[in-house]
C-alpha cells in the first residue's frame, strides 16, 4: 500500500455528497416512473450503492476509462454521462447514449470515458482488460476501471482477465461492489464460509485492498491508493468495497417479502445510508448549511424534470426493418 495521501477537502466530500444525491434522486425519479410503462427494459437500480462510484470517479480524470455491469446507472452518472441521453435510452428514444437500442444495461458515453455496460455478468471483463491492454501499447495516459459484483467472482473470465492484467502488468483496477447477494442467493450459500473476495484477488497476484463502502474518508483512500498504485506503474489493483441495494434485484420496487434477506440485515444497512451520513457530518461541521443542500437538491430536480421531458418528446429510432438494413 502507498503512504502518500490524497487529501479528502471539503470541496471533495461537498462534490461527491452531490454527485450521490444525483444518483440517488435519479433512481427515485426512475423508479415512480417505471408504473408509468413508458420504460420497458428491465432496470437494476442502485440506490443504497451510490458511494463507491461517487468517490472513486472524485479521483478519475478524463483520460481514465470505466466499463460496468448490468446494475450500471450510479457508474455511468458518476463518470459523468450525459443525464439526458441517460434517461432517454431507458424510454427507448433515438436521443439515448446507446441510440435507443441498449436500455439499462447498455450504456455507452465515449467521450466521458464510459465505454460501456452489459447484462453478460463478468461480460466487460475481457473488455476492460483489452482497452488497458491497448492504452499500454498505445502508451496513451490513464487507467481501466472495471465494476463487478461479487457474483463476478464466480465466473471464469475474472480469473483469466485478472491473470493476464497480471501478467502484463496493466493499467487496470478491478472494484468489487459487494452487495453480498447474486439475485436471491447469498454469498453465504455461493462461497465457502472462510473466503474473503479481496485475498482471492491477492492470491492471483493484484495489489488488493478492502474496506466498508459507506465509510465516505476510508473508501476515499484505498481509492486513491489503489489509483496511485496503478498510475505509478506499479500493475494492476483490485478493491472489494461492502455495499447494499436496498431495492429488487432487478425492477423499481421492494422485495422485502420475500424474505431472502434478514430485516435486520437491511435494517442496519439503512442506518449506514451515506447520503445521509456525509449530510450530516457537513451540515454538523458548517461546512454546507440547509439552503446550499436545498439548492443542490433543488437543481438536481430541474435537471431530472427536464431529462424525462426530453425523453418524452424525442423520436424512436428508426425501425430496422428489411429496407433499413444495409449489409457488408
Amino acid at each position: 500500500m502507498m503512504n502518500t495521501k490524497t487529501p479528502l477537502t471539503d470541496k471533495v466530500k461537498v462534490s461527491i455528497l452531490s454527485t450521490m444525491l444525483k444518483i440517488r434522486m435519479v433512481e427515485e425519479a426512475i423508479a415512480e416512473q417505471y408504473k408509468n410503462q413508458k420504460m420497458r427494459c428491465p432496470t437494476h437500480l442502485s440506490i443504497g450503492q451510490e458511494a463507491p462510484p461517487s468517490i472513486l470517479s472524485a479521483l478519475l480524470t478524463h483520460d481514465d476509462q470505466v466499463v460496468s455491469t448490468h446494475r450500471a446507472h450510479a457508474h455511468y452518472l458518476a463518470k459523468g454521462g450525459n443525464l439526458n441521453a441517460f434517461i432517454a435510452e431507458l424510454h427507448g428514444k433515438a436521443s439515448g447514449c446507446s441510440g435507443g437500442m441498449g436500455g439499462s444495461m447498455h450504456l455507452i458515453d465515449q467521450a466521458v470515458g464510459f465505454m460501456g455496460s452489459t447484462a453478460i455478468v463478468g461480460g466487460t471483463i475481457p473488455i476492460g482488460v483489452g482497452l488497458a491492454l491497448a492504452k499500454q501499447i498505445k502508451q496513451e495516459r490513464g487507467l481501466v476501471v472495471i465494476y463487478i459484483g461479487d457474483g463476478a467472482i464466480e465466473e471464469g473470465v475474472f480469473y483469466e482477465a485478472a491473470n493476464f492484467s497480471v501478467v502484463r502488468n496493466l493499467p487496470v483496477l478491478f472494484v468489487c461492489e459487494n452487495n453480498r447477494y447474486s439475485v436471491y442467493s447469498s454469498l453465504d450459500c455461493r462461497q465457502p464460509q472462510d473466503r474473503k473476495i479481496y485475498e482471492l484477488a491477492a492470491s492471483i497476484g493484484l495489489q488488493s485492498w478492502h474496506g466498508d463502502g459507506n465509510d465516505i474518508s476510508n473508501t476515499f483512500q484505498l481509492c486513491s491508493d489503489a489509483v496511485k498504485h496503478i498510475k505509478l506503474n506499479n500493475g494492476p489493483a483490485f478493491i472489494e468495497l461492502d455495499t447494499y441495494r436496498w431495492r429488487e434485484h432487478c425492477g423499481p420496487n421492494y422485495d422485502d417479502h420475500l424474505e431472502y434477506r434478514p430485516a435486520e440485515e437491511i435494517a442496519y444497512w439503512k442506518s449506514k445510508d451515506p447520503i445521509k451520513l456525509l449530510t450530516k457530518q457537513l451540515l454538523d461541521s458548517q461546512v454546507i448549511d440547509v439552503s446550499v443542500l436545498n439548492t443542490i437538491k433543488n437543481n438536481i430536480n430541474k435537471d431530472v424534470l427536464i431529462a424525462f421531458e426530453k425523453a418524452e418528446l424525442a423520436p424512436f429510432p428508426a425501425s430496422n426493418t428489411p429496407e433499413n438494413l444495409t449489409y457488408a
